[in-house]
């Protein structure tokens, strides 16, 4: 995803491919003060040393970034490569990463000259993070960091880096990162904005717009079950239960939300790693009518992850660096369009969320 969000930026910013997939890029969200693709430099942290133009090989094989492409946006690859520093894997106390994460920011920020940075966590799903007091204040956290024992997963511990470096901070995945009280505390005594969790970009996307049509229209949703099918690097860590449950959370919120009650089914997920970065949902609804006649609906998504993702992951780059520019702190609710798990709002309707995302920029 961080690949073709760098490449697709590259050949935005050269004129080499429109702006399909971008919200922020449509009539209404223009003049709005959000900074142009230009204007973004792109760095990071990773557990592993593939080259980005290694990834974006990949890519060009599977059919996501044309192959002439992939040669043009070849300098913007390198360059972004050689931004990015070693994730959080060693051992120690993880106070003592986190400050080295916190400096690798820092760092990036004097050295570019740059505004403000943005941190978007676009690594692998995490299993649910186990409750520990250190969560509930930023004093506790702080004093517990300094042990030898590990109190925050990654995604937190690289939330808290970003937040302490005075860097807003987005989940999009459903792994714990920001959300946790003691994180909130710092977001708001260093008034930063954060936002998440969950990108919604497929099936999801698909039933926070068709769910209210059963609600306003009366229509008694009985059962939703769902299939996922998908591969690549989010299929192989989505096979772990434990990973794949904070994705079925979040996938399976929205719906007894919008409807106002539970429904039978639930969503299951398969790793088919011959996919690729490509997936396949397959919904079956049932729902009763006029007179409880009963009824029923299917469908049916294809599209390729990656490519359904960087262009949300640019928007989201784009409006928090104009919430941190408005001195926003805190959870932003307004950026739950963009979510299945929206941090700061219980209102999964897509439409709605549509209408509050623009009232927002338009302040």
């Amino acid at each position: 995803m961080a690949t073709t969000v760098v490449a697709g930026a590259a050949a935005l910013r050269a004129g080499l491919a429109p702006p399909i997939g971008c919200v922020t890029e449509s009539p209404e969200f223009r003049g709005h003060g959000l900074p142009g693709f230009g204007h973004l430099v792109f760095g990071g942290h990773d557990v592993t040393s593939t080259p980005l133009t290694k990834r974006a090989e990949e890519l060009t094989r599977s059919g996501v970034i044309p192959p002439p492409l992939a040669e043009l946006v070849r300098p913007a690859l390198d360059a972004a490569d050689s931004e990015i520093r070693p994730g959080a894997t060693e051992g120690g106390p993880q106070g003592a990463v986190a400050r080295r994460l916190i400096g690798d920011l820092a760092e990036f920020r004097e050295r570019r000259g740059l505004a403000r940075v943005i941190v978007i966590n676009v690594s692998s799903t995490e299993p649910p993070a186990a409750p520990d007091p250190a969560h509930l204040s930023l004093e506790a956290l702080e004093r517990a960091l300094e042990g030898d024992i590990p109190v925050l997963p990654p995604s937190s511990l690289y939330a808290y880096a970003a937040l302490s470096a005075g860097c807003p901070y987005v989940d999009f995945t459903p792994s714990t990162g920001a959300r946790l009280p003691a994180l909130d505390e710092l977001a708001r005594r260093r008034g930063l904005p954060y936002a998440g969790s969950d990108a919604k970009t497929g099936e999801t996307l698909v039933k926070t717009a068709l769910a209210p049509m059963f609600a306003v229209r009366g229509l008694a949703v009985r059962s939703w079950s769902g299939t996922n099918l998908l591969g690549g690097g989010d299929g192989a860590t989505l096979a772990d239960p434990a990973a794949g449950e904070s994705k079925l959370i979040s996938k399976d919120r929205a719906l007894a939300e919008i409807l106002g009650h539970p429904v039978e089914g639930r969503t299951h997920i398969d790793n088919v790693p011959h996919l690729g970065d490509w997936k396949t949902a397959w919904d079956h609804i049932t729902f009763d009518g006029f007179l409880g006649v009963r009824m029923s609906m299917q469908f049916t998504w294809q599209g390729c992850d990656s490519a359904l993702a960087a262009p949300l992951v640019l928007d989201l780059a784009r409006l928090m660096a104009r919430a941190h520019e408005r001195g926003v702190a805190g959870p932003v609710a307004e950026f739950g369009f963009f979510f299945k798990d929206p941090v700061g709002s219980d209102e999964h309707r897509l439409h709605a969320q549509y209408e509050t995302l623009r009232q927002w920029l338009g302040e």
